[in-house]
């Protein structure tokens, strides 16, 4: 809420200031006196016991009150110190400023935002003396106002527990969910035991998953090695498509600071060895909090490194290839402030990014927002998650499925199992991002069955854009890749060793509830006659000209056929719609400009030919739509 450290040299002062001020002959000084001495001693049992005396000795001290709201702020109990605050104030009648000062934090961090209001606006008036914090009351005097507008339109926020198997007596929290909402990896601070490598800790970090069968969360379990060591790992993300653990590890003794970022692939249903971002990520400051896009190579994170904008920064790091990541850059003014920013999620959709901030106008502390990446690769103003999602209590995380329904929180509400509960909430419609769905199932060769190795990309076909890159497993050839609404979107699955596998995804952007695909690949071995169809190849009705979303996936071609020595032929097609004439003349124009469009690109006119053959060879039933939007063609075989 406010600088700990000012209040406490504050609250010093205050006992020098206040002590005695009243009427010095009460009976009660000479106690308050020595509950002053035992609160300089953090003897806080004591000092209330004989403030408890005073009050009975003279219940009209104010100096008695004011030394129990003190008792009761250092020991977080604000309900009872701003009702001492608030008594002493009403006896003195004209305080010291500072005393509103005090009382109206202990109003904020109990949600009396009316009372804190009086407090702080009382303080300006009179305390302008106390330049060190008249902007932190100013800026709380804004939150005072924002709170009791958020109150009277409370968002839609009803949580639910997540349940014994994944919650208990310990702290639980950091949600992380794959796209599909089957895997779920979390932070369980714990007590330490005799493998704990910090000597003056009490707990232990580590992480832990669960996996959702038949719509339960399963009995949790430890990731144990290689990612379990006796420091503390946790603050995780996964990406989206489960192959990728990030993490923070601290206090390490191999480390490069405080805390690192650590990285882990997952290999079948093992991690590979975790391996330290390095440099110029990890630095001698605190890194934490990771947070990977579904683009598989964008990463935020929050770090203390100098060059920032306050205390702690959101940052961002781009993976050209495995283990090697660019120079990380600051997010900017749009998102940082002079205070604290942190804990970053960057939903599926690639632009709504949620935050946690105790440097912009909120309910008080740490409160959650969330921006949009524009265009223009700006970021929108953030926005603040509301009422009652935001309190007076700190908020410092949020993880949003990907279809922008169901968010998770950590809360140590009552009526949980112990400590902090990992709890979901369906997510109100005006805070949510764009919906995403997914793909999933296993890449295979086509005539052996064998599970391949293969990337697997999705690509705006009009921006260009990688939106989404994955990986098949090598062990399995399991995948998972995020598919985004409102873009026309390609597929392209590829394998050095096989010709290109493509498909094409077109969803509005009104969908809200989206069914998943599944689906095997089988990529064909490439031999002569061969046919591999080019499904994100378009025209316009009755045209032959190329739209220029057909480029993407042209250019995919063009980069087989540089790096394979084939020989191909284009062939077009059509349904049956039409006269032979009609259909012959369409289809060869169509598979012309195909072949023209390649030999400009710098492939030998002695690789290429192109046929059109109108209506004659269907692969669908032209009696329905779909049937005859599969006949209406591009494909290219394999001659030579």
């Amino acid at each position: 809420m406010y600088n700990y450290k000012i209040v406490y040299i504050i609250l010093m002062s205050i006992f020098i200031s206040f002590t005695g001020m009243a009427q010095k002959s009460s009976k009660a000084a000479a106690i308050c006196q020595k509950a002053e001495q035992c609160i300089n001693a953090r003897d806080f049992d004591k000092a209330l016991t004989l403030l408890r005396q005073a009050k009975l000795k003279d219940p009209s001290y104010a100096d008695t009150y004011v030394l129990m709201g003190d008792v009761f702020n250092f020991t977080l109990m604000s309900d009872s110190a701003l009702k001492c605050y608030n008594r002493a104030i009403d006896l003195i009648g004209n305080p010291d400023p500072m005393l509103y000062f005090i009382a109206a934090g202990e109003g904020v961090k109990c949600g009396q935002y009316e009372n804190a209001l009086k407090n702080y606006e009382n303080f300006m008036l009179k305390g302008l003396q106390y330049t060190d914090v008249l902007a932190d009351a100013q800026k709380a005097i804004a939150n005072c106002k924002f709170a009791i507008e958020a109150m009277k339109h409370p968002v839609t926020f009803q949580m639910e527990n997540l349940g014994p198997n994944v919650n208990s007596e310990w702290d639980e929290s950091l949600a992380a969910i794959t796209a599909d909402d089957e895997q779920l990896v979390f932070t369980v601070n714990r007590p330490k035991d005799n493998k704990t490598i910090c000597a003056f800790c009490l707990n232990e970090e580590d992480l832990y998953y669960s996996t959702k069968k038949n719509g339960e969360w399963m009995s949790r379990q430890a990731i144990g090695s290689p990612i379990k060591t006796g420091y503390n790992e946790g603050a995780q993300c996964l990406s989206p498509d489960g192959t990728y653990l990030l993490y923070t590890m601290c206090n390490a003794d191999f480390g490069m600071g405080s805390c690192d970022l650590y990285w882990s692939k997952r290999m079948g249903d093992k991690w590979s060895r975790p391996r330290n971002f390095g440099a110029p990520v990890n630095t001698a400051a605190w890194e934490s909090q990771p947070t990977m896009a579904a683009d598989g190579k964008t990463i935020y994170f929050v770090s203390s490194r100098p060059g920032g904008f306050g205390g702690m920064d959101i940052w961002k790091t781009t993976m050209t290839a495995e283990g090697a990541f660019t120079a990380p850059e600051n997010l900017g003014a749009s998102i940082n402030t002079p205070g604290d920013d942190a804990a970053p999620f960057i939903h599926s959709d690639g632009r709504t990014l949620y935050f946690a901030s105790n440097g912009r106008v909120g309910m008080g502390g740490y409160d959650l927002y969330y921006a949009t990446l524009q265009d223009d690769g700006t970021w929108s103003e953030p926005k603040n998650l509301g009422y009652p999602i935001n309190t007076s209590a700190d908020e410092i995380n949020i993880f949003i499925n990907a279809a922008g329904t169901t968010a998770y929180m950590a809360s140590d509400k009552s009526g949980g199992y112990g400590g902090l509960d990992l709890y979901s909430f369906e997510l109100a419609e005006e805070l949510r991002p764009n919906p995403v769905t997914y793909i999933k199932g296993r890449v295979v060769d086509a005539e052996s069955g064998l599970p391949l190795a293969s990337t697997i990309e999705m690509l705006d076909l009009e921006s260009k854009e990688l939106l989404t890159k994955t990986n098949s497993d090598a062990t399995t050839g399991e995948y998972l890749a995020c598919i985004h609404t409102g873009s026309n979107v390609m597929l392209n699955v590829s394998n050095p060793g096989y010709p290109f596998y493509s498909e094409n995804f077109q969803l509005e952007k009104s969908y809200t509830e989206l069914s998943p695909y599944r689906k095997d690949i089988r990529l064909k071995p490439a031999e002569v006659g061969t046919a591999f169809i080019l499904k994100n190849i378009f025209f316009d009705f009755n045209q032959s000209q190329l739209k220029e979303e057909s480029f993407l996936e042209l250019d995919r071609l063009v980069e087989y056929l540089k790096h394979n020595n084939v020989k191909i032929e284009i062939g077009g097609h059509t349904d049956d719609q039409g006269t032979d004439d009609y259909n012959d003349k369409l289809s060869h124009n169509r598979a012309k400009a195909v072949y023209d469009y390649i030999i400009q690109k710098g492939i030998p006119v002695d690789r290429l030919s192109y046929k059109g053959y109108g209506k004659r060879k269907p692969i669908a039933d032209n009696s329905t739509e779909v049937g005859r939007a599969a006949n209406r063609r591009t494909e290219f075989i394999i001659v030579k």
